[in-house]
């Protein structure tokens, strides 16, 4: 084969390659500047759902933070309660007493009213 022939298909062969080099390139760029724009149409709802994320932790945060608080305010109830019981006994255990003996002193002033009464009804009382 001749040297002129050899070179014209090397020529050849290298232009087509040129040519499927070149039609790559512009289906990369093409396929770069569609993955930007996506990437662009994305970015807001991609923000929105960043921050709808960072929201909903920030609000389970704040739960977790309140439920902590009442925690807190139930168990200081309770130890209240506990260091008010034994008073409140006796207070009641006091009152009952008192009761009691205003109960005596009233059934007490009640029977000597119904004997004086009954003393005057039998003419005793004079």
């Amino acid at each position: 084969m001749d040297t002129s022939k050899i070179a014209h298909q090397v020529g050849q062969a290298q232009g087509q390659a040129q040519e499927k080099g070149s039609q790559l390139m512009e289906k990369v760029g093409n396929a770069a500047q569609s993955t930007k724009e996506t990437v662009q149409e994305m970015t807001p709802q991609a923000k929105e759902n960043y921050q709808a994320g960072q929201a909903q932790g920030q609000a389970q945060e704040k739960g977790s933070q309140l439920m902590e608080k009442a925690g807190n305010t139930l168990q200081s109830t309770r130890e209240t309660i506990q260091e008010m019981v034994p008073q409140a006994k006796e207070n009641y255990h006091a009152g009952q007493a008192q009761g009691q003996a205003q109960t005596g002193q009233q059934v007490k002033a009640t029977t000597l009213k119904a004997a004086d009464a009954a003393k005057s009804a039998t003419g005793m009382n004079k």
